[in-house]
């Protein structure tokens, strides 16, 4: 008999862990996360129980849902790759990234930097002097494109593998508008990661919205209230901090973006881990609280795997390039920490939180 017993333990496959997953916006640094989501993939004992993305984590969101639909975990694998593939192939340097000469036109790389620079400073003056009504009158985006090319929103809005949740900013007041899985399209994500001195507002339902990461970047609050799971891992690709003080302009630049599209993130961030203390200072256990809310702040367990000094070192000018050597080794730097993430945290998921705002973002009351 205890033999019998020990072998249908040895044959009991491990519980499931239900996670969200936070995907934060940041050009074509969202390759990144397509690593970390690839790695996450692979684990068969997690299930992804909802997401929710801005700007290039929504477009790696949708993909993921269509995917999941498509084929399972294999299938969500496939339909990033075929999406981040598309964006390498119309770039710019996608004919010529496997040529000798690629590494030459590396933009990090010493030759090309003092050749670049002024280019781009020339890319920043004309967008200071021209609005996207004026320099694209026919408001082009090959984003577009390439999410119809390779996302089937009819697999997205019915998917019932996850759950998506996509932000995106109201020209009109500054507000976080957070579109539900059943109102997903290609208009919506396209909204969610609309530049506005890049393409032209995203008109939807009359309604002119830009870039989520302005007001949620990404937006933890639904996945607080409608995803069943208590387990929240957060995917940051914009970095959180700066060693040196920017003193050159292009420098000074970069890090406002940083700024900018990790506020609302913080903002989050210190609020729940508020709530946390709070709540645990009042020694409230979440069975006995009345409030929905209020249960699921208290069994709330934060997670995050950022870029670090890997996408830090790039800047943010590096965002708006897509050839496909780059997009590549950003991918893998994402699996690497995905990778690294697991081997260090996995047995905490389901436990306790790994990561603590209250502690590692100051707090959140300090003067």
């Amino acid at each position: 008999m205890l033999q019998c017993n020990n072998a249908r333990m040895a044959n009991r496959k491990p519980p499931i862990l239900r996670i969200d997953l936070a995907l934060q916006g940041g050009g074509s640094h969202g390759a990144f996360t397509w690593g970390v989501l690839d790695r996450l993939l692979e684990d068969e004992g997690l299930e992804i129980a909802g997401v929710s993305g801005t700007s290039a984590g929504a477009m790696n969101a949708v993909a993921l849902a269509a995917g999941l639909m498509e084929g399972g975990r294999e299938g969500a694998r496939a339909a990033l790759r075929r999406f981040w593939t598309r964006v390498g192939e119309l770039s710019p340097f996608g004919s010529v990234a496997a040529a000798p000469v690629a590494p030459w036109l590396d933009p990090a790389s010493a030759w090309a930097a003092p050749w670049l620079a002024p280019l781009r400073a020339t890319q920043q003056w004309l967008g200071a002097q021209a609005s996207p009504y004026q320099f694209n009158p026919l408001n082009l985006n090959p984003l577009r494109r390439i999410l119809l090319d390779t996302v089937d929103f009819e697999r997205v809005r019915g998917c019932t593998r996850t759950r998506l949740f996509i932000a995106a900013t109201r020209v009109r007041t500054g507000e976080l508008r957070v579109f539900d899985q059943h109102e997903l399209s290609a208009d919506v994500v396209l909204a969610s990661a609309c530049l506005p001195l890049l393409f032209q507002a995203v008109d939807i339902d009359g309604e002119a919205y830009w870039d989520g990461g302005y007001a949620g970047n990404p937006s933890l609050l639904p996945l607080v209230i409608d995803s069943p799971a208590d387990d929240l891992l957060i995917v940051q690709i914009n970095p959180a901090e700066r060693e040196t003080l920017p003193m050159r302009a292009s420098d000074i630049l970069d890090r406002i973006n940083e700024v900018t599209f990790n506020a609302s993130l913080l903002k989050e961030l210190r609020s729940l881990g508020l709530l946390k203390q709070l709540l645990a200072a009042e020694g409230w256990a979440a069975r006995r609280l009345r409030n929905p809310v209020l249960r699921r702040v208290a069994r709330l367990r934060l997670h995050r795997v950022d870029g670090g000094e890997a996408l830090a070192a790039l800047g943010a000018g590096s965002k708006q390039r897509t050839d496909p050597a780059f997009l590549q080794r950003l991918f893998e730097q994402g699996r690497g920490a995905a990778d690294g993430w697991l081997g260090a945290h996995r047995d905490a998921l389901g436990e306790r939180g790994t990561f603590d705002p209250g502690t590692e973002l100051g707090p959140p009351l300090a003067r």
